[in-house]
Order: C-alpha cells, then structure tokens, then sequence
C-alpha cells in the first residue's frame, strides 16, 4: 500500500464524492480593491509572500497538528456576559428580537446603553485561565484555542491599534496574554480565533432605531462620536472605531439574516474602504507578534477581506513566515468555504459539520457543547452534547483525516458551569483508556461501516451536524497506527451481537491478535473470507459510549 494512499485521489473524483459548498468558495485570481501598507506592522521575511501562488507551498499540516486530533477553545467574549447565546451584539439592535426585548428589560434601551455599555459591565471576575486549561488538558485537548475578538470588534488583547480593547475596557486584563501562558504552561500548542473582519457589516444594525413606540426614531448608540462621551465612562474613546460604522450601510441592514449572503462581501454589502482594512492589518499582525500562536483561525471565507483588501494575503505570509523562524514549520492557519486552489495554501474548516468521505489533506472540524457564546438556558434546559456525543464525533472526524476543535462556553464571569465540567470529566475517562485510538493515527483504508455511514451533504461552512442516521453499536470507525500495523475499531456503543466487519474480509490482511482497549478479557473472533466476526465482549471498560478493539495485523 502506498504510504500515503488518500493522496492518489484525483481531484475531480473528491469533487464528485463531497458537494464542498452550497455557495461558491471566492476565486484565488481576483484583484483587491485595495492594498495593505506594511509599514507600521511589517510582514516577517521567509519564502512566504503575500500571494496565493506562494501560499499554496504550504501543502499539509505539520504531523503535530495530524497528531493531536482534539482541541478544545474557549469561544469567550463580552457577548458572553449577558448569558443569552451568540450574536447578541447583532441582534439587540433589533426591535421585536427577543435579545432586543431581553435587552431593554435588563439593560435599557439600545440608544442609551449599547454594546460598548456591555463591554464596560463585563468583569471576568473569576476567570482562572491556568486552572481551566489543565482541565482542558486532563479531558484529552493537544491544543488550545482562544478567541482574540469577534465580530463585536473588541480586542482582547493589550492592541496597539484599537483602543477598544480588554486592557482599556471591561475586566482591564490582557485575557490572550493570560491563555497563552496558561496553554504554553500545559504544554499545549496554542491558537487564536480572529473574527473582526466583518464588522464592518455585522454592527449595521446598531445604526438604525425604532420604528414603533416611545423611542421611534431614536438613533442607537452606533452613531455616536467621540465628542458624544465627554463625562461619560468612554470619554476619549471613539465609538465609530468599535462599531466601524462611518460609512453608508447596505441596502436592507435592518434584515438580521440578511448577511449571510453578504459573507462574501458581495450581494449588495457595503464594501469596506482602505481605512479599515488597514486597521484590520495592523491589529491582526500585532497579535500575531504579542501571542505567537502555533495555529490561527479566521471566521471567513478563504482569507479575511479576500477580495476587498490583500490583508488576509498579507497575514497569511506574516504567519507562515514568523512561525518558520520561530518554531521550524509555519504553523496552522484555517479557512473556510476554500476553493479547491486554496486547499494546499490553508487548511480546511468545517463549521459544525463532517465530510462524507475520509478527505486527502488534514482538515478540522469546530463545534461546541452549546451555543457559541455562553447561553444560560442551554444549561437549565440540559442541551449540551453529552460526553458520548463528542466521542462519536471525534471517532467519525479522525477516522476520516479529521480534528475535532471543540468549544466549551465560558460564563461571562469566566467560569464554565458544574455540567460543562462534568462532560469533561466523562471525556477524560474515556480518552485515558482509548486515547491511543485517536492519538497519532492516521486513516485506514475505509473510515467505517454501519448504518449511519451514509454521510450528508454539507452546507456552506458546513452545517450538516446532526443531520444523519445516529450512531448505534452497529455502526464502528477504523483508525490506523501511522506504520499501518494495528487497526483499532472504534464501536459507537457496547454491542449486544456479534459484529461483522466486511473491511477485514476478503483481500484484506490476517488479523494475528484482538483485544480491547481497557479489558483484562480479549472477545472471541474468527476472520472468514468475508467478515471478521468480533463477539459481544463481556467486559465493559470505562463507559457504554464507545468501545475499542485493538486489532494487530
């Protein structure tokens, strides 16, 4: 067998077998509206330059990010403060929304108190980053991840080109400085999220007002200026430069699901000018030099701004570069939404979603035991995926060449709940015992067989979580050791039959031994020239969620 067989998949046959987007990826051959200076922030020389041509030496991934197979992120922002889910910062400028109505109750209405007032109210009062990263650690993560703004455009590092950071306002902490430590303390490779670039679009809202009741018409706070804090708590910041919103909004802003076909800039979005880009540059590259991170995620279809500006190109080489000089390969960057060019020159995102398929080139898949920001009644309602959940995906995501990047909301005070540690604890468990199953494999020759292998297409980012048969004790996921000499079948469950495992019949190699991950007792098995026949093992090591045979070839 070739050492590296899913390589040999043409292109086209990839294409036919994963529909990889429902809207197109943006082309590699477009020019920018406009270009980035690198003067202030300058791009750290190496081979990598700024263009896709140059970006696509990158090929795959390092084997340290193909080893480590499960990270875990802290997607954790002042919008994680009022405790009511993701995109609050969006939707409280919109009447009738429930975050609106939410909002006006506790808060005020948003011409008085905006999300600047939010940021100000946030404290992280009982963030302890050393005590939740050993935690991660201990639950199996090889990588952490935290998020460096979001599309409320707060920095949450000590920035030098946006006043409106974590150090200046809210817990007057440098909370990526503080995670950092505490990853690099665990031994743990280290990344940052990156999702400002569409602020530009995503605060629109905070530029309209009312259109009914006692505040028609009364503009929200995303029109104020600089001059409107005098002998307020934000005197001498600029509002205009945290909601970027000095310019004419799109047609249609006020719609809050409208811009998502405005992702890709176009659609009618207002595209954003040369003043912000830059601004986007020069931040991105501070953090970039302040934190070092190993790995780099942007919330954006191939590169941030691509095809408004060349600073995603830009940071891209930065990145690459740095990390070459720094640690000896160039760390990992991710993109969403690639066009098949772009596969060699970033590495693929799926956004709560997994290929049909065992894919050619490492990808990582992100999702979250909740919401993305902190929800309050995802824990009072007990919706988090539970540990066996996240098994099962980590087992289908590794078998097909994947990572699982898994975000476990953080309270706004910076803690995570009693439930959260729980499902960690039970993730522990299970990884202390089968963690070589996932640890430093690679895919075998089939990811798996069963019912539920019949995978569904993916959505845009991807999307598709949840959406097929669900895994029962029929269903298993094969991993390899990397010398192809041990096969480990990952069963989603304790079967109560005897498997039958059609990838160890005919043509396939003679199975010398089989055990279980965990038992003192090996089940008994008999090879056929069309099956491997496993019986029901009689121990049951550690949890029902998933069992493990180790099969030596």
């Amino acid at each position: 067998m070739p050492k590296h067989p899913l390589r040999l998949l043409p292109a086209l046959l990839l294409a036919t077998q994963i529909p990889l987007h429902a809207v197109p990826p943006i082309p590699s051959d477009l020019t920018p509206d406009h270009t980035v200076s690198t003067a202030a922030e300058p791009v750290a020389p190496g081979p990598y330059k700024p263009a896709w041509d140059s970006l696509r030496a990158y090929g795959d991934a390092p084997d340290w990010f193909r080893d480590a197979k499960f990270g875990i992120w802290a997607h954790w922002g002042p919008q994680c403060e009022p405790e009511v889910g993701d995109w609050y910062a969006r939707d409280m400028y919109s009447e009738g929304n429930s975050r609106y109505k939410f909002h006006v109750e506790r808060y005020g209405h948003p011409s008085e108190f905006g999300f600047k007032d939010v940021m100000h109210a946030w404290t992280a009062e009982r963030w302890e980053p050393k005590r939740l990263v050993d935690l991660y650690k201990r639950a199996g993560a090889r990588y952490f991840f935290a998020m460096a703004n979001h599309h409320d455009n707060l920095d949450l590092w000590a920035s030098k080109h946006h006043e409106w950071n974590s150090v200046r306002v809210g817990p007057k902490k440098d909370l990526i400085a503080g995670w950092a430590e505490a990853a690099r303390a665990a031994g743990l490779p280290f990344g940052v999220s990156v999702h400002a670039a569409h602020a530009w679009l995503w605060y629109e809202v905070a530029q309209g007002a009312d259109k009914t009741g006692p505040k028609a018409g009364v503009p929200y706070d995303g029109r104020l200026t600089a001059a409107d804090g005098k002998g307020k708590w934000w005197e001498g910041l600029d509002p205009r430069k945290l909601y970027a919103q000095d310019h004419e909004p799109s047609p249609g802003f006020e719609n809050l699901g409208g811009i998502h076909a405005r992702w890709n800039w176009g659609a009618g979005a207002s595209r954003p000018d040369a003043a912000y880009s830059q601004a986007f540059y020069d931040r991105t590259i501070d953090l970039i030099n302040q934190a070092k991170p190993d790995l780099i995620y942007f919330d954006d279809t191939a590169l941030p701004l691509w095809p408004v500006s060349d600073a995603g190109l830009q940071i891209a080489a930065h990145f690459y570069n740095a990390n070459l000089a720094r640690r000896g390969d160039p760390g990992v960057l991710f993109g969403k939404i690639l066009a098949e060019d772009q596969l060699s020159a970033l590495v693929w995102d799926i956004e709560r979603g997994v290929p049909a398929v065992t894919l050619p080139r490492p990808w990582q898949t992100d999702t979250c035991l909740g919401g993305w920001h902190y929800d309050r009644s995802v824990y009072e309602k007990n919706r988090y995926k539970s540990a066996r959940v996240v098994i099962h995906m980590l087992a289908d995501i590794v078998s097909k060449n994947g990572n699982l990047l898994l975000n476990v909301p953080v309270r706004g005070d910076g803690s995570i709940d009693d439930k959260e540690e729980a499902i960690l604890e039970q993730i522990a468990a299970w990884m202390r015992v089968n963690g070589e199953a996932i640890y430093a494999t690679r895919p075998w020759k089939t990811f798996g067989e069963g019912p539920a292998s019949e995978g569904v297409q993916l959505s845009a980012q991807g999307f598709n979580e949840g959406k097929g048969k669900p895994f029962t004790a029929a269903d298993v996921r094969y991993t390899a050791s990397k010398d192809g000499k041990t096969v480990y079948v990952i069963v989603m469950g304790a079967p109560a039959e005897p498997l039958r495992l059609a990838a160890f019949g005919a043509g396939a190699p003679r199975v010398r031994a089989l055990s279980v991950l965990g038992a003192d007792a090996a089940p008994g098995w008999t090879q056929t020239g069309e099956h491997l026949v496993v019986e029901p093992p009689s121990a049951r090591p550690v949890s029902d969620a998933a069992l493990v045979l180790k099969v030596s070839l």
